[in-house]
C-alpha cells in the first residue's frame, strides 16, 4: 500500500501555533508516529510526506504521484475552504482520498464550515486532534484491504 500523506500551509507551526486549537504535538510528532503506525501494521505500508504553504506545490505533489499512491491523506488546513485547484487534483488522480483536520472545523467560524474537498474524499475525520491522523492511516488501510479482497 502506497500512502501519500500531504500536509497543508502552516502546519509545519505545529506546537507553536495556537495550542489551545491545535495541541503541543509537532508535525514531526505526527509524521513520527503515522511512520510507527505504518511500521507496526501487518500490511506493507509506504509512506511518503510532505507539507507545504504553497498551493500550487501541493497540486504538483497530487499530480506527481498520480501512479504511485493508492490512497492519500489530506489535511488541506486553510485550502480546505479556497482550493478548487487541490480538489481537481485530489478528483483526477483517483484513488480514496481522506480529509483530516485536528479541530472540529463545524465548531469554528462559519467561513471553515466549507470543504471543496470533502467532495471528493470518502471521509472526514477531524476533532481529535493529532489523533485524527492515526485514525485516518486506520481507516485508509481498511479500505484499501476490503479493495484488495473486493478485486
Amino acid at each position: 500500500m502506497n500512502i501519500l500523506v500531504l500536509h497543508g500551509p502552516n502546519l509545519h507551526l505545529l506546537g507553536k501555533r495556537q495550542p489551545e486549537i491545535y495541541g503541543h504535538q509537532t508535525l514531526q510528532d505526527i509524521n513520527m508516529a503515522l511512520d510507527r503506525q505504518a511500521a507496526a501494521s501487518p500490511h506493507p505500508i509506504m509512506l511518503k510526506i510532505f507539507q507545504s504553504n504553497h498551493e500550487g506545490e501541493l497540486v504538483s505533489i497530487i499530480g506527481d504521484h498520480i501512479d504511485w499512491a493508492d490512497g492519500i491523506l489530506i489535511n488541506p488546513a486553510a485550502y480546505t475552504h479556497t482550493s478548487v485547484a487541490i480538489r481537481d487534483a485530489l478528483a483526477t488522480i483517483a484513488v480514496p482520498v481522506i480529509e483530516i483536520h485536528l479541530s472540529n472545523i463545524y465548531a469554528r467560524e462559519a467561513f471553515r464550515h466549507h470543504s471543496y474537498i470533502s467532495a471528493v474524499a470518502v471521509g472526514v475525520i477531524g476533532g481529535f486532534g493529532t489523533h485524527s491522523y492515526t485514525l485516518s492511516l486506520d481507516a485508509m488501510i481498511q479500505i484499501l484491504q476490503e479493495h484488495v479482497h473486493s478485486t
